[in-house]
């Protein structure tokens, strides 16, 4: 007597197909590697992409060792969504915004209605001070443009140590800080802003993206200009003071062009300030935008 498995036949109802199984193995392992691929390759894209919007520029060095300072510049091209740099590095370093604070210290005091317009007059306090157009009564508009320090200052206690962090943080104004006092939170306080944040900040300003009303944006824009000729129209805000025992200085804004929008933030800084340290601040911008050829686009 044979043993079982003799006896029994065995039948394949159906029968597997090894070759079909495989080539099933082959094309999903394929797909697999499409995949990843595909993502390396949108990865390498990204990178490049993101190379060729930037662009870091060592020859406006001479522009800052003609004046004894070092520093850091920053400009975007909002048509070619494009950033350009020298000193990249100190981009993303804080800094005292000193000055450059009247821009958010005038959109606040004009949406909580502490002024009502540019317009509106605050009165001296016959403190002599040593800027001449400083002593006098003064309204916005020409505080802003003398960067009139008590004015600003008075405006900020009307405003309020609540109202004012309040804002800051709503406005997202670089570290959000008012400590050290509310009338000099921004001189010698604790607010602190990168080159790369007060773009941003100018950047929703001129887009008309920051939460406030389009009137009160509208009259900052309005104070802003310093510049309106030939189609081009140059909007800023001049800075200085002193941080860590160094000098600082500051020149923020935006050119409009008839076509495109270009916005800077020049920062400059020394140990041993010179009669010209002011004046560098708008000067080295000036130079580099001209050799950027700005200004005739």
């Amino acid at each position: 007597m044979g043993s079982l498995m003799t006896q029994l036949p065995i039948r394949c109802t159906s029968p597997v197909n090894y070759g079909h199984i495989s080539m099933k193995l082959i094309s999903i392992n394929n797909s697999a590697h499409m995949k990843i691929y595909t993502l390396f390759f949108f990865m390498v894209l990204t990178r490049v992409s993101n190379l060729y919007a930037q662009e870091e520029r060592k020859d406006f060095k001479p522009f800052y060792d003609q004046y004894q300072v070092k520093g850091t510049f920053v400009l975007y091209d909002q048509k070619n969504d494009r950033y350009l740099y020298y000193n990249k590095e100190a981009s993303n370093k804080s800094y005292l915004p000193a000055s450059t604070f009247k821009i958010c210290n005038s959109l606040i005091a004009l949406e909580t209605a502490v002024l009502k317009d540019e317009y509106e007059i605050l009165k001296w306090d016959k403190e002599q001070r040593r800027v001449p157009e400083w002593n006098a009564d003064t309204d916005m508009k020409q505080a802003f443009k003398n960067s009139t320090v008590w004015f600003y200052q008075d405006v900020a206690k009307k405003i309020g140590e609540e109202r004012m962090k309040y804002w800051l943080h709503k406005l997202k104004y670089g570290n959000e800080d008012a400590s050290g006092g509310i009338n000099g939170f921004w001189l010698w306080g604790g607010l602190r802003i990168t080159p790369m944040q007060q773009i941003d900040f100018l950047r929703r300003l001129a887009g008309n993206a920051l939460p406030l009303s389009q009137r009160t944006m509208d009259i900052v824009k309005g104070i802003m200009i310093s510049k309106d000729r030939d189609g081009f129209v140059t909007r800023g805000k001049t800075g200085a003071g002193k941080q860590d025992g160094a000098y600082l200085g500051w020149y923020v804004g935006y050119v409009t062009t008839k076509d495109n929008v270009f916005y800077f933030a020049n920062f400059i800084q020394t140990e041993s300030r010179t009669d010209d340290f002011e004046s560098s601040r708008i000067e080295i911008t000036n130079r580099i935008l001209e050799k950027l050829g700005v200004f005739n686009k």
